[in-house]
């Protein structure tokens, strides 16, 4: 089949589009010998890691369920970088995990000669205390921030067994927000990058999308490694899979109103929450801004969620149900975010090939919304 001719709703990811974001990812790591890690809280397909994991090097989790999943589907190296590990479960990540970054040095005191004795290498995460995200729900390093170690706060004297740090302050940024952040972290931190053997950036590193400054990247990757003779890594999930898929909809009803509604089978509190959360306004094939052609929209959900509304498009004709909508860029922080809110079902997901055939990769119904109740 082709893409108009999925059943809705349908995640397509577009193997194509994976293709052309890894070609920019493999040039970055060729000249500057840095290591790139897929970043699972963003995109964690795993029917794809097979053409993923043929360029990146690894991946990063969160949670022991991501690090099981990248241990057993991606290969290479498994990075967990959480917020606190937890007793019942820190075996398994001893059991997953190349590499364990811890959050505080209270975990370290407590986790970090487990992760020795089992050969883990193990790092800290800093909080440069440096923000360059402007929406503060996605500011990892905001007034109050939970994440990383601020220099106040860091002890030099527990450092024996460390041996890298991590920062993370980026979100959808160019490579001059990175040369600013690593002023300000060489300036807080830079005694200590010496004595390590690997520095771990984070992600939020757009480098894949037009425009990105991938020159200065590497310039500001290759100076980093050279000066303190560390091993640099990367952990974008973005720009891995940056404008690679489709969220395919259908028109369930036209509802009166100033403008009118289009009713969807896809849902913005269910389907795409970040709309909601961030929030934004996806982009749809063929249609424009409120106003700019003849007809004005408003597509919504149809949950009962009154704010479940995807925004206001304007189209070269009217909608009528059954139209089929293609809303954009929606491979990254959607199947992962995706829930079953009101028994809504999850939308399948499909691969797109190069030659344009999609292919139904998976299906969800009742038992997947039953499953996870009780």
């Amino acid at each position: 089949m082709n893409r108009h001719d999925v059943p809705t709703p349908c995640t397509i990811v577009q193997e194509a589009a994976l293709a052309k974001n890894l070609e920019v990812l493999a040039r970055v790591r060729e000249r500057t010998g840095c290591r790139i890690l897929l970043a699972l809280k963003a995109f964690a397909m795993f029917s794809t890691f097979g053409m993923l994991n043929r360029v990146l090097d690894g991946a990063s989790a969160s949670s022991v369920d991501e690090a099981r999943l990248a241990r057993e589907e991606f290969g290479g190296e498994v990075h967990a970088c959480v917020v606190a590990f937890r007793e019942e479960t820190f075996a398994e990540y001893l059991g997953l995990a190349d590499v364990l970054v811890f959050n505080s040095f209270s975990q370290w005191e407590r986790f970090g000669p487990r992760a020795l004795s089992a050969g883990r290498r193990c790092g800290i995460r800093l909080n440069p205390e440096h923000s360059e995200v402007e929406i503060p729900i996605y500011d990892p390093c905001g007034p109050g921030s939970r994440l990383g170690v601020a220099r106040r706060h860091f002890r030099e004297d527990l450092l024996a067994g460390v041996t890298g740090l991590h920062f993370h302050n980026l979100c959808e940024k160019n490579a001059a927000a990175l040369a600013r952040t690593l002023v300000v972290v060489e300036s807080r931190f830079g005694e200590f990058f010496h004595r390590m053997e690997w520095v771990n950036f984070g992600g939020g590193h757009h480098i894949s999308r037009p425009g990105y400054d991938v020159d200065l990247l590497c310039r500001l990757v290759s100076d980093f490694a050279d000066k303190y003779g560390v091993t640099v890594y990367l952990e974008p999930g973005e720009a891995v899979a940056l404008n690679a898929g489709l969220l395919a909809a259908t028109v369930l009803d036209i509802v009166p109103g100033d403008p009118d509604i289009a009713i969807l089978d896809a849902s913005a509190a269910a389907h795409m929450p970040d709309v909601l959360e961030m929030p934004y306004r996806p982009e749809v094939m063929g249609a424009g801004r409120p106003g700019e052609k003849p007809r004005t929209f408003r597509l919504a959900g149809g949950t009962c969620l009154a704010g479940d509304i995807i925004g206001d498009y304007s189209f070269d004709r009217p909608l009528a149900v059954g139209d089929r909508l293609f809303f954009t860029d929606m491979a990254i922080y959607t199947m992962v975010k995706s829930n079953t809110f009101n028994g809504v079902r999850l939308p399948s997901i499909a691969l797109e090939r190069e030659n344009g055939e999609v292919e139904i990769i998976r299906r969800f119904g009742y038992e997947d919304y039953k499953g996870r109740l009780s």
